[in-house]
């Protein structure tokens, strides 16, 4: 068994994309069109575009705001993203204007960040330390 797909809840999907494509740095990978105003859109790592796509899900459903209000207000992230170091990435994204709600912060086992995602999330980004 594998993980082959999970999603995030977006606001506006054409905006995530923007955002986690231009700015992130992910590679659309599926965009197909689901009714007037719904995709299924897709982006993947291009470390590893055959591997576990982020679905950018429409945020409709009456169950996601109360959700992701809750985990914004306790500055709990949605999703982790791992990267090899998280001080280059956190200054690199800031140049980019995203917004950090925790600075780089070595937890022991590794070293995070938490951002804005524009779309109603907060991701944390993740560098593991070497044993």
């Amino acid at each position: 068994m594998r993980i082959a797909l999970t999603s995030i809840f977006v606001d506006d999907q054409r905006k995530a994309l923007d955002f986690y494509t231009d700015v992130l740095g992910f590679t659309k990978h599926l965009d197909i069109p689901l009714g007037e105003d719904a995709w299924w859109l897709t982006v993947v790592s291009p470390e590893a575009p055959e591997g576990t796509e982020l679905l950018l899900e429409p945020a409709g459903h009456p169950a996601v705001k109360p959700y992701r209000d809750a985990l914004v207000e306790d500055g709990i992230p949605l999703a982790q993203f791992a990267v090899d170091d998280v001080d280059a990435e956190y200054n690199r994204l800031r140049e980019h204007g995203v917004v950090f709600t925790q600075e780089p912060t070595d937890v022991g086992t590794a070293i995070v960040a938490v951002f804005d995602d524009t779309c109603g999330n907060l991701i944390q980004i993740a560098a593991v330390k070497e044993a």
